[in-house]
């Protein structure tokens, strides 16, 4: 069975997520460790359940999700996948971190390998869909597990809220878009994995998110 498990960092409390399943495989999406005192959280918790990480994953490439990319490349030698549309955002990031005054441990590797949309990834026993869910960055993906029937969203849709659109790259139309299209196509009962607060439900924010009602 694959299961989801979130551990929040940062001064900007953001959602990072391991997917894993029982052959101990696991997938580290937005690994925003920033500090020793996470980085070691991190590691506690992947050692405490016995897993294995096989992959490194940004959903999208905005400093707070990527704080801990090069930790997490180097401690389990992973490379560093994205979408190459993201690849302008990533490269930003330390100028992003000299405005926001807040020093970054270490630089994040550059993307070795690209994701595209409709890609499926595999590990363990587990399959993601990627969903193409621009809008809060110009590339952002969402990787949709159809099985465990639940969908790592990056900062595309939180609960009864959506991710800011006044970022470099963003748009409120396409964001909007990509929320319709990719998210509410899905089964109500897809529990949705945020980047930022709560999870919640693909059908509680059809009724209950006030940007996305009519």
């Amino acid at each position: 069975m694959t299961q989801v498990l979130g551990l929040t960092f940062n001064s900007f409390q953001e959602n990072m997520y391991i997917v894993y399943d029982d052959t101990g495989e696991c997938v580290i999406f937005d690994p925003g460790c920033n500090s020793v005192e996470e980085q070691n959280v991190l590691v506690k918790a992947i050692e405490g359940k016995g897993l294995k990480p096989v992959r490194l994953i940004n959903t999208h490439c905005h400093l707070d999700h990527v704080f801990g990319n090069h930790f997490v490349s180097e401690k389990y030698g992973l490379p560093l996948e994205i979408h190459k549309g993201e690849v302008p955002v990533l490269a930003a990031v330390p100028q992003v971190c000299k405005m926001y005054g807040i020093p970054m441990m270490h630089q994040s590797p550059d993307a070795s390998a690209f994701i595209e949309a409709g890609e499926i990834i595999e590990f363990g026993e587990t399959k993601l869909k990627v969903l193409f869910t621009p809008g809060h960055s110009p590339a952002s993906l969402s990787f949709y597990c159809e099985a465990a029937k639940f969908v790592i969203a990056g900062d595309v849709l939180f609960m009864q809220s959506i991710g800011r659109t006044d970022l470099p790259g963003g748009d409120m139309e396409t964001l909007l878009r990509s929320i319709r299209t990719e998210f509410f196509t899905l089964n109500d009962e897809v529990k949705v994995f945020p980047g930022h607060g709560p999870m919640t439900t693909v059908g509680h924010e059809k009724v209950y998110n006030p940007f996305l009602k009519g």
